[in-house]
């Protein structure tokens, strides 16, 4: 392990009172019960003699037909999608920046880790990362430029440091950096809308959403979840110290990204149920940076007043906005077509794609749940103009629903691969696919 390592190892271990301290402290006793000792272990480089790490066959009768089914996808000319793994309930998706390593999260308790070792645009291998820590629902991944690899639970934040060179078995270098309990209380711990979205922004600061479990949040519970983040995005410092809200008014969003020009930050929201197919509208919103190039603090956008868009929620219809809310409030940059669920986003900066693509926004559509007619299950693409804000919003990969109406696939989340290619996940199928560009 390197000098760096060893110091940023030894700075996260002081700040988190390394040991029993921060693993057994309060909160609820999923950490105490299921992987407390782990962590202890691993936190101080010792063998936990858990199994070897599950794999997941890549080929085969499987493989080949969903190889047919993304015959059905429409492109641009000149793009083409391809399988690049195979990775059952495949959620979100982090990149590596040095081996093209890519992990893959779940809605359940595993996250993969794929293998593309002959950088032929396939991955290799998968198999279950860091089995040694018991996972709970981490569906957020953010890696770092410095190697460090965040998972983001349902009431847990993960760090994993030099995490490439930690792969080779079950035992992975591993600190709760926000122990489990902290990151929302443990009294409002829910089954709902619990997907996390986290990136790391150019403030080096760990960004997070906190969905609000209620289709639409009553009032009794605003006091509270605008004080800890519930129905919000929340920054920490990397090693988990100085809380903030950055912003409130969030209903459920699961993608999250800053824009690299001009580090504003931009995020996918999913919007109220029960009132109608096409109402209220999915948001596509935005953070500015301010005049002192900060990233805006203290915004509302919406919720649970809006139910999307300018659409006012049948629970709150009758109230007055509060002036202290209507004053921030922001207006999305994009309203998306009714509950098509814009999930995981991303800002494409590689030099594969046409020039028009460069910094603009490619996002999943994982499709309604309840809408009488389907909708979504494609991945769009968003331009933005110079002064960095959202014009024309378009369909780029289309045909993961049949004409009748059933889901063939439903994408999760969009990220870049290493070669300027991008990714997508599909949890229907459990893959991730993989759409290069030759001219």
């Amino acid at each position: 392990m390197n000098h760096i390592l060893r110091k940023l190892v030894r700075r996260t271990a002081t700040s988190l009172a390394i040991g029993m301290a921060f693993t057994l402290g309060a909160g609820s006793a999923f950490a105490v019960g299921e992987d407390a000792g782990n962590l202890q272990k691993l936190g101080s480089f010792k063998r936990t003699d858990t199994p070897p790490p599950k794999k997941f066959a890549q080929g085969g009768a499987y493989a080949d037909n969903l190889k047919k089914m993304l015959t059905n996808i429409k492109l641009p000319d000149g793009f083409k999608i391809e399988l690049f793994a195979i990775a059952p309930d495949a959620r979100a998706i982090a990149v590596s920046r040095n081996t093209a390593a890519v992990w893959i999260s779940t809605r359940k308790n595993t996250v993969y880790f794929a293998n593309d070792r002959d950088m032929d645009g396939v991955a290799d291998t998968v198999e279950e990362f860091s089995p040694s820590v018991k996972f709970d629902i981490p569906h957020g991944l953010c890696y770092t430029d410095d190697g460090f690899l965040y998972v983001v639970e349902r009431n847990r934040v993960m760090m994993f440091p030099a995490v490439e060179y930690f792969t080779e078995g079950s035992d992975t270098v591993a600190f709760a950096v926000v122990k489990q309990g902290d990151l929302i209380p443990a009294d409002e711990e829910s089954y709902n809308h619990t997907a996390r979205a986290c990136t790391i922004g150019p403030d080096n600061r760990l960004y997070i959403t906190l969905g609000q479990p209620f289709n639409v949040s009553p009032p009794e519970k605003q006091a509270l979840y605008n004080k800890v983040g519930i129905g919000g995005i929340v920054s920490f410092n990397r090693d988990g110290g100085d809380r903030k809200v950055v912003l409130t008014g969030l209903r459920n969003s699961s993608g999250l990204a800053f824009n690299p020009k001009d580090k504003s930050l931009w995020w996918t929201d999913n919007q109220v149920d029960g009132m109608g197919d096409e109402t209220p509208p999915g948001e596509l919103n935005k953070v500015p940076v301010g005049a002192d190039g900060k990233l805006t603090h203290g915004l509302w956008y919406g919720h649970p007043y809006y139910g999307g868009g300018d659409v006012r929620t049948d629970d709150y219809k009758a109230q007055q906005i509060p002036k202290e809310l209507s004053d921030k409030y922001v207006k999305p940059q994009v309203e998306t077509i009714a509950h098509a669920a814009d999930l995981g986003m991303m800002f494409y900066t590689g030099s594969m794609f046409p020039a028009k693509y460069k910094n603009a926004i490619f996002s999943a559509q994982h499709g309604s749940w309840n809408a009488v007619k389907p909708r979504g299950a494609r991945v769009m693409v968003t331009y933005l103009d110079d002064k960095g804000n959202a014009t024309k919003h378009e369909p780029f990969a289309e045909g993961f629903m049949t004409s009748s109406g059933y889901y063939l696939g439903r994408p999760v989340d969009v990220q870049q691969y290493v070669d300027g290619s991008i990714l997508v996940s599909d949890d229907k199928a459990g893959a991730v696919y993989r759409i290069s560009y030759q001219k």
